[in-house]
């Protein structure tokens, strides 16, 4: 099985280090080639987690793609899912996951415990609702 991870940071260092466990080939994307992550990997890909073609073309090669941090191309994950490959989390949940207004509603929507919010859309109507 080929299990991609998106980023290479301390949490994909950490990813890696438990795929060793299973008989699994890894592979990160990441622009940094001395990240955490680079040296434990099976393949390493240098390229850009935020830009479409980079993301759709290091997935298209594997059987399974999740992230480290949600600053990733998600219509290239959707685009990967459609096409077969299983992706942790769901583009769907990376979605919410990226934009706090659309988090916070979810949060509200769902009964999850969360701080009071207000979404403000210009200066002006969080200038109004500032204390």
């Amino acid at each position: 099985m080929k299990i991609g991870i998106l980023g290479g940071g301390q949490l994909g260092r950490m990813l890696l280090q438990q795929a060793a466990n299973y008989v699994v080939e890894t592979y990160v994307l990441e622009n940094d080639e001395n990240c955490p992550a680079a040296h434990l990997c099976h393949h390493f890909t240098k390229g850009d987690i935020t830009n479409f073609n980079d993301v759709y073309n290091f997935g298209k090669q594997l059987d399974a793609l999740t992230i480290e941090i949600e600053s990733v191309n998600v219509a290239a994950l959707e685009k990967l899912e459609a096409e077969g490959v299983t992706i942790y989390p769901k583009p769907s949940a990376i979605k919410i996951i990226k934009n706090k207004i659309l988090q916070k509603q979810f949060y509200k929507e769902n009964q999850i415990p969360t701080s009071e919010f207000v979404i403000t859309a210009t200066l002006d109507e969080l200038k109004a609702h500032a204390h």
